[in-house]
Parts: C-alpha cells; sequence; structure tokens
C-alpha cells in the first residue's frame, strides 16, 4: 500500500504525543520538574494529558485499521511482512487491547478486580516499552514493515 509522506509524519506525530501524554498518567514530569521547563507545563496536568491521550489512541487505531485494510484489500499481493513486521502487528494489537480494557474500565458500571488492572496496566506499559524499543531497533537497522514490491511500499 504506497502511503504519503505526510501520512507518515502524522502517524509519527501520533506515537510522539501518544507516548508524551501516556507517561504523563504517571506523574514523573512533575516528579522530576520536565514540566517546568517552559512550554511543557501541560505535561503534569492529568485531564489534558488524558485527552490527548484518548485522542492519539483513536488515531492510533484509526492508523492500525487503514494499515491493516490496505494491505488485507491489495498488499497481500505485492507485500510480505517481515519478521519485525509481524512482532510490531502483535505489539500493536496488545496495546490497542489493553488500552480497549483500561478504557472500559473508567466506564460506570464495569468493574474488574484489582489484581486485573494492576496486570492490564503492567501489561500496557511493558507493550509500549517493547514496542518503542522495537521500532527503535527497526529505525537504527533498517527493518521494513513488509518487503515486496517497490510499488507498494509501508516503511516503519
Amino acid at each position: 500500500m504506497r502511503t504519503s509522506k505526510n501520512v507518515y509524519y502524522i502517524y509519527l506525530l501520533t506515537i510522539l504525543f501518544i507516548t508524551l501524554s501516556g507517561f504523563g498518567q504517571m506523574p514523573i514530569f512533575k516528579r522530576y520538574y520536565i514540566s517546568d521547563i517552559p512550554g511543557l507545563g501541560w505535561l503534569a496536568i492529568f485531564y489534558v494529558t488524558h485527552y490527548i491521550h484518548y485522542i492519539c489512541a483513536a488515531l492510533f487505531v484509526g492508523f492500525s485499521a487503514y494499515f491493516i485494510t490496505g494491505y488485507i484489500m491489495a498488499g497481500r499481493k505485492y507485500l510480505k511482512l517481515t519478521v519485525t513486521g509481524y512482532l510490531r502487528g502483535v505489539l500493536i494489537s496488545g496495546l490497542i487491547a489493553t488500552g480497549i480494557l483500561l478504557v472500559i474500565r473508567n466506564f460506570e458500571g464495569y468493574i474488574f478486580s484489582h489484581n486485573f488492572i494492576i496486570f492490564l496496566d503492567l501489561s500496557h506499559l511493558a507493550l509500549v516499552m517493547l514496542f518503542l524499543f522495537t521500532s527503535l531497533y527497526c529505525l537504527i537497522f533498517k527493518k521494513k514493515w513488509a518487503v515486496g514490491s517497490e510499488k507498494w511500499i509501508v516503511d516503519s
């Protein structure tokens, strides 16, 4: 599936802001005085980071659906997923699944056990870290999501 550079840059901005706002859900920016840096004060405001995280998560799910649909509809004829492509796909699937469950936890009337909530939080954080390190590895070593015809390019 051929994607424009604009889509790629919006995807990267989404990853940047979803990561920043996700870590902003933990009080690390205030605790380590990062939010005292001019222009970064919003990182210490819980509801700002909360809404940014939800908006970016919706964009992230949308990008995932867009790329999966494109791959299924047209890309399979031209592309073969690499090992790192499958790994990132599994990590993204896990992130989306745990994220959806964490959102459901916030709805009134849904009660999860404390142990399950802790499991979800730690799983989501572990998957984020694995995804970020895997993406960094793929960026440094120029590992692509898929290989195949140059007409249908999907880069990391």
